[in-house]
């Protein structure tokens, strides 16, 4: 069978390391992103590059984004040169970043219009795993828009969940995202806690690490706190746009939620601190300092 054509927009860590994956299995995509090294290796490996999202959508039978923030996946689909522009009618676009399920729906809402499906596939674990097709992928939309590119998903992700009607994914993400820093910090509150009470760091994690409270998030923050190493990749300033996302989500519901809105007031502060770029767990020197 003939490989779909893909348009690929944001060639970062995640998105980059998902092209070349894509690249390894036969695919030769159209790409478009700022960073010009990023774009021609791609293209050094047999992509091409578009000049315009418009230019990429009309070319292409399934588009790809791997952007960094809900306005911007917005600003390319509704420019004057954006996606909904130049989409062919039986198209999907596929949107892997993590954004706004309010917009999620409304950009699938005019995609519609033109005929073309969106699927929303949030990520989970790392750009490791995208260079080996082995992300876990979080989608939603119709069913039959699902069923068309669920083959392509499986060839990015280890585990592909479908959940449901368009921004179920983006919400789950955004949840998921919620637990995972909202651990992570108080984690981290705790380890700063322990030294200013001048009990042992390492004490701490093998008493706290022999109970229920071990988890993978645990070690990440003992792996900072007790042994200076920063190895999960995910950043201060990230993990506080997607606290501010979800807590606009929860107002989209009508409710609150207190214990995010904690978590998101720690990280505003860490960002406060000329932070941002530290991954999650380097909090605990903002703690630190806190409490002394």
């Amino acid at each position: 069978m003939t490989k779909p054509v893909i348009g690929f927009i944001g060639l970062g860590l995640m998105g980059g390391n998902m092209v070349e994956n894509l690249q390894n299995r036969g695919y030769q995509p159209i790409v478009l992103d700022l960073n010009k090294e990023a774009v021609a290796a791609v293209v050094a490996r047999g992509g091409s590059e578009a000049t315009s999202a418009a230019q990429l959508a009309a070319a292409s039978d399934i588009v790809m984004l791997c952007l960094t923030t809900s306005a911007v996946v917005e600003s390319l689909v509704y420019g004057e040169e954006g996606i909904l522009a130049g989409i062919r009618e039986g198209s999907v676009v596929i949107d892997f970043g993590t954004s706004i399920p309010a917009s999620t729906r409304k950009i699938g809402d005019d995609l519609a219009s033109k005929g073309a499906g969106m699927i929303d596939g949030a990520l989970g674990r790392t750009p490791a795993h995208a260079k080996d097709g082995l992300l876990n992928i979080m989608a939603a939309g119709d069913p039959e828009t699902f069923e068309k590119v669920k083959p392509l998903l499986e060839q990015q992700g280890e585990n592909v969940f479908y959940l449901g009607p368009l921004g179920a994914g983006h919400t789950t993400k955004l949840i998921n995202n919620f637990m995972g820093m909202t651990t992570v910090c108080a984690m981290s509150q705790a380890f700063a806690v322990a030294d200013l009470a001048g009990v042992d760091r390492q004490q701490l994690f093998d008493i706290m690490s022999a109970g229920p409270s071990n988890s993978p998030f645990m070690r990440f923050c003992k792996n900072y706190a007790v042994d200076g190493v920063s190895d999960l990749g995910f950043s201060i300033a990230n993990a506080n746009k997607d606290l501010g996302y979800f807590l606009q989500m929860v107002e989209d519901l009508g409710t609150r939620a207190q214990i995010a809105e904690g978590t998101s007031a720690n990280l505003q502060a860490a960002m406060d601190a000329g932070m941002g770029d530290g991954n999650v767990p380097e909090i605990f020197d903002y703690f630190l300092t806190l409490e002394r």
